[in-house]
């Protein structure tokens, strides 16, 4: 099977998550933050962070809105797929529905006692967790 990259992408920042290498256990690894709207920057981040990790899998989160419709936020992820498989075109990038990544994020930071300030830091993180955990359990 082999691990397997979770992406929560923003307009500055990108929340990352990789699974184990049998692709059953999400972890948060970080949060890259970068200039608003430079999604190259943040391509090439993500290509060289797969190679390192020998990763060719990516689960990047679209979000829609609620009645399903593909937004700008939805588009802007869609062009993020295709600027990853521009450099890197052996990459199988799955869109995985987020609509409630980010308020089960937030439940399960808001559960572990966290406050305000230190659940900023770590959202995209979280999110990206459950992406990748939405996509390994669909998998």
């Amino acid at each position: 099977m082999g691990k397997v990259i979770g992406l929560d992408l923003g307009s500055r920042t990108l929340g990352i998550a990789i699974s184990d290498s049998l692709g059953m256990i999400a972890y948060g690894r970080e949060t890259f933050r970068f200039e608003e709207g430079n999604y190259k920057k943040a391509a090439m981040y993500i290509i060289d962070y797969a190679k390192k990790e020998n990763v060719n899998e990516i689960a990047l989160g679209l979000p829609l809105h609620m009645n399903g419709d593909v937004g700008d936020h939805a588009q802007s992820a869609l062009r993020f797929k295709e600027e990853l498989l521009e450099l890197n075109p052996d990459l199988k990038i799955a869109m995985v529905d987020e609509r409630m990544s980010t308020m089960l994020a937030n439940r399960r930071l808001l559960e572990a006692d966290l406050s305000r300030k230190k659940r900023k830091k770590v959202i995209d993180k979280m999110a990206a967790v459950v992406i990748l955990e939405t996509y390994l359990e669909q998998r």
